[in-house]
Parts: structure tokens; C-alpha cells; sequence
């Protein structure tokens, strides 16, 4: 499990199930914590540019993954249920097979 940060609050969790290994893209469920309070709105109204909060993703380790940008667009206004989603943008590829080998596989196989 990945933990995300707003600066330096955690503002929630996610297992970064999906991915898109070519792009260094990595994406999954987002699994609010107490800090996401803070930011919900800003996820809510604003999926275009969240730069103002500082997302960052961390391993289980507690090390901060480097990338392009990351953000978390909640969609639960537009739903009946929660339905939110973070995403990982521009790992670097070694890092990123490091990382998200299931996603490397996971391509890999579409042409084999």
C-alpha cells in the first residue's frame, strides 16, 4: 500500500492497481484518510491542476517516488458512492519496473 501526501499530511492510502507502463503511469482506488479533509474540496472542483497541494506518493518504506505529478480527482458529487482515484504520473522507467513489475508484465504480455 501507497500512502499520499499533501505536503507533509497523509491524506490517504491506495494500492496503485492499474497502470500504464510505457507512459510511467500508475493509478488506483484512493482510500481517504482524516487529513483528506483538507484537500477534498480542491480534489473535488479542481481535476486539472492541483500543483497548490503538493501530492506526492510514498512506498511502504516511507520513500517519496519521484514523478511527473500526481493527483486525486473525486468524482463522489457526481455518484451515488465514493469513487475516487489517484493518479501517478511520469515515473521513470527503471524506477517504475522497480516499482510496478505487475504492470510491466501486465504489457508485456499484450504482445507475446
Amino acid at each position: 500500500m501507497y500512502s499520499i501526501y499533501a505536503g507533509s499530511d497523509l491524506v490517504g492510502h491506495t494500492a496503485l492497481e492499474n497502470g500504464d507502463a510505457p507512459m510511467g503511469v500508475a493509478f488506483g482506488v484512493f482510500l481517504p484518510s482524516d487529513g483528506y479533509a483538507r484537500i477534498r474540496e480542491v480534489c473535488q472542483r479542481n481535476h486539472s491542476d492541483q500543483s497548490m497541494l503538493q501530492l506526492s506518493v510514498a512506498t511502504e518504506a516511507g520513500d517519496a517516488i519521484p514523478a511527473i505529478g500526481v493527483s486525486v480527482l473525486d468524482y463522489t458529487a457526481m455518484v451515488d458512492e465514493p469513487e475516487i482515484q489517484v493518479n501517478l504520473i511520469g515515473v521513470e522507467a527503471a524506477l517504475y519496473e522497480a516499482l510496478f513489475p505487475m504492470h510491466v508484465r501486465a504489457y508485456r504480455q499484450r504482445f507475446a
